[in-house]
């Protein structure tokens, strides 16, 4: 039984790393698509000229999956150790999961502080709306 415990849960953390694996892959291409795709959008601009928001946006949404696939590899990790811990697995689990964690810490305030900054963006007018940045005659 505990021999059948140990298999399940060594091939159980193995599909979970695969399954990470494929969410990098997945992100890496939907970033690629949508950098090519915005190029064509932002052609008013210098050649190959893409946004700074629009390169934000990409960013954020590949830092998004890329928190994901960490978290899975973190628990591949736990998974792997659990079924078999020497002093030398629990110390190495500890480090691989302190990086892990920090990166994913630093990631998602990074994508945090990007949302903050968009949604008080949103909030403000723009003053290439097409206002030409007139005052408001009544703030007076």
């Amino acid at each position: 039984m505990e021999h059948w415990i140990r298999e399940f849960t060594l091939a159980t953390s193995l599909v979970v790393e695969g399954i990470a694996a494929l969410i990098v892959a997945f992100a890496v291409a939907e970033a690629v698509a949508r950098l090519v795709m915005s190029i064509p959008r932002h052609s008013g601009a210098a050649p190959g000229h893409v946004s700074h928001g629009a390169k934000e946006e990409i960013r954020l949404r590949l830092g998004r999956w890329l928190a994901l696939a960490l978290e899975l590899l973190l628990g591949a990790d736990i998974l792997r150790t659990a079924v078999a811990p020497t002093w030398s697995e629990i110390g190495q689990l500890a480090a691989v999961a302190a990086i892990r964690t920090l990166l994913n810490f630093f990631l998602q305030r990074e994508i945090a502080a990007e949302e903050v900054r968009k949604n008080a963006q949103r909030a403000k007018p723009d003053e290439s709306d097409g206002r030409g940045g007139a005052a408001d005659p009544t703030a007076e």
